[in-house]
């Protein structure tokens, strides 16, 4: 699976993503819409995470997807 079918099916991944990182509000997740670097960066914003750990934890989820 590649990044644009978590975009295409971003409603479906919604509830995913709030089960794993729960500090994200309703609003972040209609910001993000999907888009890879806008999860990043709420994530960075939302835990003060570095930006390696945050892309490190974004690849770690993708890939429970597939």
């Amino acid at each position: 699976m590649d990044w644009n079918r978590v975009e295409g099916n971003w409603k479906q991944f919604k509830g995913n993503v709030k089960e794993k990182w729960g500090k994200l509000t309703d609003d972040d997740l209609d910001v993000i819409e999907g888009r890879r670097d806008q999860l990043e960066g709420k994530l960075q914003e939302r835990y003060g995470y570095a930006k390696d750990q945050v892309r490190k934890d974004v690849d770690d989820w993708f890939t429970t997807l597939k």
